[in-house]
């Protein structure tokens, strides 16, 4: 299978794993940006022009691997919600069917669905989405909305609290990743669980 075409799961290999908070949690680090690059911006979010993707794609440290063979194949699903409401993750980030545009790290539609598709087996990161997004992500904000603003970033990987930054979380099979903006002082629940598209499974 190639690039850019319909998913199938191949699996994914991890470099490291540390223990955090009881959780066992994979991280690699050489060779990832080490920052989000992206606007100090409020929702909603748009998706990057079409011209604009291949440069959002090398902030990220990603290039375009169209129609090459995949090495892997694996989804993770982000769902960001502020005060109660959900922020939609645009389709096409980091992708473009007609100009044959594809970086490893991408989405197709609007489900919160996020893609890795890569000829090289490689720990991708939340952050490298958020700079393709061209939307600044660190540990107390998103694009222009945190503590500034009276609101606390909670950050929830597979319905349990994720302690550090949420750029550096990385992206594997079947993940659950929710990002909660609500009033500082406000008691935050993990959102339910991302019910997967019988293709998926």
């Amino acid at each position: 299978m190639n690039v850019g075409q319909s998913p199938r799961l191949l699996g994914l290999v991890a470099a490291a794993v540390v223990i955090a908070g009881g959780v066992a949690i994979v991280v690699v680090q050489s060779g990832l940006p080490n920052r989000v690059s992206g606007a100090d911006t409020a929702p909603p979010w748009p998706v990057p022009a079409v011209a604009d993707r291949p440069a959002r794609a090398a902030a990220a440290g990603l290039t375009n691997v169209w129609g090459e063979d995949l090495a892997m194949h694996v989804h993770s699903h982000l769902s960001i919600t502020v005060d109660g409401e959900p922020v939609t993750l645009p389709g096409d980030i980091g992708h473009d069917a007609d100009t044959k545009f594809a970086a490893p790290l991408h989405t197709h539609d609007t489900t919160g669905i996020v893609h890795v598709e890569s000829p090289r087996r490689e720990t991708l990161v939340l952050g490298q989405l958020f700079t393709e997004w061209d939307v600044d992500l660190d540990a107390t904000s998103i694009g222009s909305l945190g503590a500034d603003d009276g609101y606390a970033l909670t950050t929830f990987v597979g319905g349990s609290r994720y302690p550090g930054d949420p750029a550096g979380i990385p992206l594997g099979d079947f993940d659950d990743i929710a990002l909660v903006l609500a009033p500082t002082g406000e008691t935050v629940t993990a959102p339910p669980a991302f019910d997967w598209p019988d293709e998926y499974r």
